[in-house]
C-alpha cells in the first residue's frame, strides 16, 4: 500500500505534516532558530547523514520555510529563515516547552531560550482570551471554518443546507 500523500489533503494541519512531520524536519528548523545557516553546521549539530540533510533542506526550501541564498560577493550558499519559517517559531517554542516538561531526564532541559533584551527565560506562548484570562482545551469549541466542506460542517454541528440535505437523500 503506498504511503498517504498528506500534500493533497484538504486539512492544512495534514498538509503541514507533509513538510514538518518527517522526524528530521523540526530538528533542522530548531538548528535554523538556533543560528545554523550552513550545510556543515546543520550536519555537525544534528549528526545527520548528508543525503538526508540535503533532502530535508530541499523540502524546507521548496515549501519556503528556508531560503537558499548566495552571499553578496559569492561564496558558499547559506540557509536563511523566511517569514513563513519565522512564523513557525511560536509552534516550536510550544513543542519545546512540552518536551522540556514531559521528555527530559532529571537533569532538566538541554537548552533555555532567553530574551536578549531582559535576560529572562521566555515564556511558552499561552492561549489567552481578549481579557487576558487563560484558555484550556476544555474551554474550546471547534466550529467549521469558511473552507469546511459538508463532512466538517456536519461533524461540528452546523446545520447542513437544504441542498446538502437533498444531496444526502439522492
Amino acid at each position: 500500500m503506498p504511503p498517504t500523500d498528506f500534500t493533497t489533503m484538504p486539512c492544512p494541519v495534514a498538509r503541514s505534516m507533509a513538510v514538518l512531520g518527517e522526524r528530521w524536519a523540526i530538528l533542522v528548523m530548531r538548528e535554523a532558530f538556533y543560528g545554523s545557516t550552513r550545510f556543515d553546521e546543520f550536519e555537525k549539530n544534528l549528526g545527520i547523514a548528508p543525503n538526508i540533510l540535503s533532502a530535508r533542506l530541499k523540502t524546507l526550501v521548496t515549501h519556503e520555510l528556508l531560503a537558499r541564498v548566495t552571499p553578496e560577493g559569492g561564496g558558499r550558499h547559506v540557509y536563511q529563515l523566511t517569514e513563513k519559517g519565522r512564523d513557525f517559531f511560536p509552534a516550536y517554542v510550544a513543542l519545546k516547552a512540552w518536551a522540556d516538561r514531559w521528555m527530559t531526564d532529571e537533569k532538566g532541559p538541554l537548552t533555555v531560550l532567553q530574551d536578549k533584551r531582559s535576560g529572562a527565560e521566555i515564556a511558552t506562548p499561552a492561549l489567552m482570551r481578549a481579557d487576558g484570562s487563560a484558555i484550556t482545551l476544555d474551554d474550546v469549541r471547534v466550529l467549521p471554518g469558511p473552507g469546511a466542506g459538508r463532512f466538517l460542517r456536519r461533524r461540528f454541528g452546523e446545520a447542513a443546507s437544504e441542498q446538502e440535505q437533498e444531496d444526502d437523500h439522492a
